[in-house]
This record gives C-alpha cells, sequence and structure tokens, in this order.
C-alpha cells in the first residue's frame, strides 16, 4: 500500500530560472519518465570576467537518457532555448523536440553555428495543438510575450493539471499579433487546475504592462519629428518592436538598413514564416545609405544594452566600417535596462549625445514595453486559473516571494504556496505539495569560449585577482650547487605597477627575493614548493604593505 502511494507523485525539478533571470530549465517526472521544458541560458555577472554564458546543471539527468520523453520549448528567447546547443549531447540521439515555427526556426539556425553538434530533431507545434509524451498530455495555449509563437502548457498528468503560463502578459491591443483568449483560458480554468506555475518577472512592478498599440503611437511622434535619420536600438529577438519600426519607415518612406548578425538572422527566419511583413525595396544595404538624403533613412540594429561588438557600440565608438553618429540623428533605445546593465548603458548614451545626436529612451517616453505581466495580470492570472497550488516561476527570489503573496492575496491558502529554488525537488500529489529533503545539482556551468564547465570558481577568482590587482611574476635563477641566487631576479608585472616608475619598490622586492631563497636553501636539502609559497606569501605582503593592492604573486625558480 505504502509503495502504490509513493508512486502517485509528480516530481517538478527547476534546474535553472528560479531566483535568477534566465538559464530557464524545469523537468517534470512521474514513475522514472521526464518531460523537459525549456533550455535557457544566461548572460554573466561582471564578476564573470571571459565567461560568455551560464546553462543549467544537467548532471541530474546523467545516465537517465533513456527516461527522457521529450523536450517543449515556449518561446524563442535566448534564456529559454540557449543552452540546447551546449546540451544536446547529453540527450539521446532523436529525442523528440517541440516548438512553434518561430522558435523551431530560431533554434536551428542557431545550431549552424554548431556544426560538429547533433542536429536537433524538433516538430512544429501550434495552438490548440495537443501531444501525448509517456504519462502526460500537453495542450499548447497561445500567449502573448514580445516574440511571436510564444505558449503556455496545459499538462495533464496522472496526479492532476498543471498550467505553466511560460513568460506572458495579457495586451489587449498586440501589434501584428491577436489578444490572449480569455474565454479559453477560463474554460482551462474550469476544467479544475491542481498547479499553477506563473512568470514573476515583473512581479513587483504595479499596475499592467502597457500595450504595444501605446508603444507604436508614442515611437510614431518620434518618426513625425525626425529630420534626420533614425537610429533605432533593440533587442534581436522583439520580432513586434522590429516590424513597428519597419511599418512606421514605410509610412515616412524611409528605407531600413538592419545591421547586427543576430538581427539580420532572426529578421530572415521571421520574414520566411511570414511573422515578419517588409515591402520590396524598403530594406537596403549599409553602403546603399548615401544614396539618400539623412531624413529618408531608418537603421535598426543591436546593443541596446551596451555590449562591447555590438552595432550600437560600435557606431558610438567610431570603429563601424561604414556607420558614425552625426548631429541631426536621432537614437531609440526601445528597451530597458537588464539589471546589472545601467553603467555601461548610461556611459553609450552619454558618449551617443556628446556626437550631437539626440537620445530616446523608455525613461522619457513609453517607446518600451516588457513583455511580462505586472501584479494586475499576475492576479487576474490566478483568478482566472483558481488553482489549488501555486509555485511562482521566472525570477529573482524576491519576484518569487511578491508573486507568492499576490497569490496569498487572491484567495489561495498559504499552506498550498511553494516557493522554489534551482534544485529543489517539488513533491506533488492531489492532496499535497511539498519540498523533498532531495536536492540536485543546480549551481553555474560556465561557458568560455570552447570550454564548457571548465571554468569554475578557482578559475573565475583568479581572474577577478587579475583583474583587480594585476600580476607580479619574478624569476629567479639558482645556482644547483650552492643553492644561492644568481644574479638580480627578473621582475614582470602586468597591470599591477609600471615598473620604470617604481625601481625602489623593485630593488627591495629583489632584495627580498633573494634572501629568502638563501636561507630556504642554506640547509641541504631544498624544498622548492616551500620556497615559491614562501615568496608567495612574503612578496604579496610586502607588496601590499607598500601598495595597498594584492597583485598575482608568481614565483619562477630556474636551476642551473
Amino acid at each position: 500500500m505504502k509503495g502504490s502511494k509513493k508512486q502517485n507523485i509528480l516530481k517538478i525539478i527547476p534546474l535553472g530560472g528560479l531566483g535568477e533571470v534566465g538559464r530557464n530549465m524545469m523537468l517534470f517526472e512521474y514513475q522514472k519518465k521526464i518531460l523537459i521544458v525549456d533550455m535557457g541560458l544566461r548572460f554573466p555577472e561582471e564578476s564573470m570576467p571571459g565567461v560568455d554564458y551560464i546553462i543549467p546543471n544537467t548532471s541530474y539527468l546523467n545516465g537517465k537518457e533513456n527516461q527522457i520523453l521529450g523536450v517543449i520549448f515556449t518561446h524563442g528567447h535566448y534564456d529559454h532555448i540557449g543552452a540546447l546547443p551546449y546540451l544536446i549531447e547529453k540527450l539521446k540521439p532523436g529525442t523528440p523536440m517541440f516548438a512553434g515555427a518561430l522558435t523551431r526556426g530560431i533554434i536551428l539556425k542557431r545550431q549552424e553555428d554548431f556544426p560538429e553538434k547533433p542536429k536537433p530533431k524538433i516538430k512544429t507545434i501550434k495552438d490548440k495543438e495537443r501531444i501525448k509524451l509517456g504519462p502526460f498530455e500537453i495542450e499548447f495555449v497561445k500567449m502573448n510575450h514580445n516574440i511571436p509563437d510564444t505558449f503556455a502548457l496545459f499538462i495533464k498528468s496522472p496526479v492532476g493539471n498543471i498550467f505553466h503560463t511560460a513568460d506572458f502578459k495579457f495586451d489587449e491591443n498586440p501589434v501584428y499579433d491577436t489578444p490572449v483568449d480569455f474565454e479559453r483560458l477560463k474554460k482551462i480554468g474550469k476544467r479544475g487546475i491542481l498547479l499553477l506555475m506563473s512568470d514573476s518577472t515583473d512581479a513587483e512592478e504595479d499596475g499592467h504592462s502597457l500595450s504595444e498599440k501605446e508603444i507604436m503611437e508614442n515611437l510614431e511622434k518620434i518618426f513625425k519629428k525626425a529630420k534626420g535619420r533614425i537610429i533605432a536600438a533593440t533587442f534581436a529577438s522583439l520580432i513586434n518592436r522590429i516590424q513597428q519600426i519597419i511599418t512606421l519607415s514605410e509610412k515616412y518612406k524611409r528605407k531600413v538598413v538592419i545591421e547586427g548578425y543576430s538581427m539580420k538572422t532572426n529578421v530572415e527566419i521571421a520574414k520566411k514564416l511570414g511573422y515578419l511583413k517588409i515591402q520590396k525595396g524598403t530594406q537596403i544595404l549599409p553602403k546603399e545609405i548615401e544614396n539618400y538624403p539623412d531624413s529618408k533613412i531608418t537603421i535598426l540594429c543591436t546593443g541596446v544594452q551596451g555590449e562591447d561588438r555590438a552595432v550600437l557600440m560600435r557606431i558610438a565608438n567610431r570603429e563601424h566600417p561604414r556607420l558614425r553618429f552625426k548631429e541631426g540623428d536621432s537614437v531609440i533605445f526601445s528597451s530597458s535596462v537588464i539589471p546589472g546593465n545601467e553603467r555601461t548603458v548610461q556611459i553609450l548614451k552619454d558618449n551617443i549625445l556628446r556626437q550631437k545626436t539626440q537620445v530616446f529612451h523608455y525613461g522619457m517616453m513609453d517607446i518600451h514595453t516588457g513583455g511580462h505581466a505586472k501584479k494586475e495580470e499576475l492576479l487576474q492570472m490566478i483568478k482566472i486559473m483558481k488553482p489549488k497550488f501555486f509555485i511562482p516561476i521566472h525570477g529573482q527570489y524576491s519576484m518569487l516571494v511578491t508573486h507568492a503573496q499576490i497569490a496569498k492575496e487572491a484567495g489561495i491558502p498559504e499552506k498550498n504556496i511553494l516557493i522554489a529554488e534551482n534544485g529543489n525537488v517539488v513533491h506533488l500529489t492531489p492532496k499535497r505539495i511539498s519540498l523533498s529533503k532531495e536536492k540536485v545539482p543546480s549551481n553555474y556551468v560556465m561557458v568560455d569560449g570552447l570550454g564548457v564547465g571548465d571554468v569554475g570558481e578557482v578559475v573565475l577568482r583568479d581572474r577577478k585577482v587579475l583583474a583587480d590587482d594585476g600580476i607580479f611574476v619574478i624569476i629567479a635563477i639558482v645556482d644547483r650547487q650552492t643553492g644561492r641566487v644568481r644574479g638580480s631576479p627578473d621582475i614582470i608585472s602586468r597591470g599591477f605597477v609600471y615598473l620604470r616608475e617604481s625601481k625602489e619598490l623593485l630593488s627591495e622586492t629583489r632584495k627580498k627575493v633573494i634572501r629568502i631563497v638563501n636561507k630556504a636553501t642554506g640547509g641541504g636539502i631544498v624544498n622548492w614548493a616551500y620556497i615559491k609559497d614562501e615568496i608567495k606569501e612574503k612578496i604579496g605582503g610586502f607588496l601590499y604593505s607598500k601598495t595597498q593592492r594584492r597583485p598575482m604573486v608568481l614565483p619562477v625558480i630556474i636551476e642551473v
């Protein structure tokens, strides 16, 4: 009897996305059959020099390849699809994958950058379509976000019905999209929702998210007034925003130049699939700009977060081969600033303004709306679904806590609300939701160039030391027979002190190194590892006492 009870438990395991923004990956496991929802990445923090991306730790799935039923991608943003190229080899060849047409197109195009990796087999799914994977039946529910083909998931499981909202907002006036079908959502709610898992990204924001219609109207005000070129920067994945800017350009008889690898790629995919419409003759090449007056040019580009090598930064730094800012340009930042990028974006704006341009950003007027529901919409979703249990997903811990409070205000008992974090194992039964004592690995796996997971905390710490205080290399040549230092040790300093202006410090350092080596080698048997540690510790302390900085001290002992 006990065994049968235990079998009736659904495990829900977040490997990323809970307690952070990005790296979304969720497992649903029933009787050793596993359904995966999303495989996302997140971008590194400032304290992670050299790291390209952070992806989920999937070691829990090691040896369970045959138990994985399939992977569902809710939409085409990299924080939901971006880890696939790095994780695909951990899946059994031919593992079924499901995504909307645009999401599928973006995944397959990106996979071309990884020719040595297997090509994923992805089935295109549509709104209202249902699929069966082992004990799970999944129905796809179209939602409004800031990229087309975003689907919430109605998951019918042996323990009860789950509704996973994915990223969503309620926009009654979306541009180039249809609004969410509230009647259908209400009907789904009436089926009886055991568990609602809902997007928490904007849970701390009061009110209702802005409609894309309002954004379009505000963007048009800029197009009406602009006398020179319009340079509009946004995310390459904001297909709706890209379409708005193209449509306004066509209305005001402007030619459009699209710059930035990811922007060009996504535009081509969206055009091919019919999600983006551009009139013949609207799009021109950068080299054709000089054929038209400034008042007839729009440049659509990437770099809205101040990324080093993105188009906007290269134009601002005068590093772009063809484009330069000039007086009369109107620069539009059509995105909010990702937390952590505020300083970089501010420096970029200042740099652009110094070049006599006009800058418009969402802090001045509503020319950007996020793709995430705010408090009012989150409350509405809970009231529509009327779930027995509730888990806030997708967000920093404070966002999850705020969303849990919204659920409580909506009438869900506190004991039925569970805040989970990455690596937790949630147990769900028809009568109970709880955290298991079991935890699975969910630490960061860092991607650095071709290396996946080979950069750990020690490497990062070393990089931070090098970035903060530099490196100090001491090369001492030691006579093997006498154990004495020959000549004067060589010193190489990078990022610590300028050698030519620190002669006194270097002279004292050399004397100390000679004393340390000669003292340690005077007793016969020589322990070179000990001597290197002594140099590291004593010279490190000496340099700190003189400069209040701690460079990485690397002693090199050469016996001759």
